[in-house]
């Protein structure tokens, strides 16, 4: 049977061709998430998919393996945490998960969900998310650092199946720490260009759930061990960590000191975090050619310049009515105008983002700004509206003069 992930019903025949997974509970949480690392998947570029059938995924897109990928680690982890190894249960399950993950809630997925069955809805859910992270992100660099952002999705769905339900500000302390490390991770490197300051700066600015915490830019921040207790937590955090590290393709010994001790905060033991360096160093070297991240001579700068393209292009596309949502409300055109003159406070800048959110709401081409991962787009978002639209922000700031 062909699984073709592009077309309606491969979640179906998917679990047609998956064999039953073992549900001992002697299954380790630590070879779990070995396991999915070593298809690539954690670095964001899945190499191959973890199932004990045949697979021929030759020929398919990032896209498409991502979205396979995604659906096997989720019901991989299903069926460990429940010990049940049943796909229409899975499903079922997983639907409820991402209904409630999603910030706006069933309703508003469901504007953009047509009824139909549960395996075709979780077919789009999971579209929608993969796609968040591959065709509106820069195609070169999100395979090695956005699409590591889907791990995010399992974390929250383990916590999901333990609990019933995702904890109160999971994903907001989850996106805070994964942000935190990133900025720090690259902050540490020893030989930073303009664009590796500028990355750090638009972390800073991208945390969707909540905004950034300023305790958190510096190495006195400490990681909540009790809270973030699972082995598939720790050793997500280490190779976010190594990733940044690796961009420039190779460790000198002020970095490999704070992997290690980052490590140690982590309580992780150097033998493992010596294999994870060496792991993720294998991995890109041998996959160097086909990850696009690293075709480029300064990565860091092509990715702005694409995502700075991207998001020009869907502005425009989307010109006529975002302007009308926009001039709608005067507070925002005010705002706005404003940031072209001066730096606007905290307070000014939390109110930008939050009508911007509901606009975009509003608007099905600007879902990607409010969708997991989107958030990195957003300070790009504000900062290019005045320059698209000047005359009409122009004439609204000279009314509120």
């Amino acid at each position: 049977m062909i699984v073709n992930p592009s077309s309606s019903g491969w979640i179906n025949k998917f679990f047609k061709i998956q064999k039953n997974l073992p549900t001992s509970d002697s299954i380790k949480t630590s070879s779990f998430y070995q396991s999915v690392r070593d298809t690539g998947f954690i670095y964001g570029y899945t190499t191959r998919i973890d199932i004990d059938c045949e697979l021929d995924i030759q020929g398919w897109t990032v896209e498409e393996i991502s979205k396979v990928a995604l659906l096997n680690t989720l019901y991989k982890l299903f069926v460990q945490v429940q010990m049940e190894n049943d796909p229409d249960l899975f499903i079922e399950i997983a639907l409820k998960f991402y209904e409630e993950m999603h910030p706006e809630g069933k309703g508003y997925l469901q504007r953009f969900l047509p009824v139909d069955s549960k395996s075709k809805r979780l077919e789009k859910i999971i579209g929608i998310r993969v796609l968040t992270n591959h065709s509106i992100f820069s195609k070169s660099f999100s395979h090695i650092l956005t699409n590591t952002l889907l791990y995010m999705d399992v974390l929250a769905f383990r916590q999901y199946l333990l609990y019933g339900e995702i904890p109160s500000k999971y994903l907001k302390r989850l996106e805070e720490v994964v942000t935190h490390i990133a900025t720090n991770a690259l902050g540490v490197k020893t030989k930073k260009t303009n664009y590796d300051e500028l990355l750090i700066k638009m972390f800073q600015s991208s945390v969707r759930f909540s905004k950034f915490n300023d305790d958190m830019n510096n190495s006195t921040f400490e990681l909540d061990s009790n809270y973030f207790n699972s082995v598939l937590e720790r050793y997500y955090f280490l190779d976010i960590a190594a990733m940044c590290m690796w961009s420039d393709e190779k460790l000198d010994q002020n970095e490999v000191t704070y992997v290690f001790e980052f490590a140690q905060t982590l309580h992780i033991d150097s033998i493992q975090t010596s294999e994870t360096l060496d792991f993720i160093n294998a991995f890109i070297l041998r996959y160097k050619n086909e990850i696009p991240y690293f075709k480029f001579s300064n990565p860091v700068k092509h990715f702005y310049d694409q995502m700075t393209s991207n998001v020009l292009l869907l502005l425009s596309r989307n010109k006529t009515r975002l302007l009308n949502e926009v001039l709608e409300s005067g507070e925002l055109v005010k705002l706005l105008a404003l940031s072209t003159q001066r730096d606007l406070s905290r307070q000014e800048k939390k109110k930008i983002r939050k009508q911007l959110l509901d606009i975009c709401k509003t608007i099905p081409s600007l879902a990607i700004f409010i969708l997991p991962g989107g958030s990195l787009l957003l300070p790009i978002l504000i900062k290019f509206i005045p320059t698209l639209l000047p005359s009409a922000f122009n004439e609204n700031l000279n009314d509120t003069e």
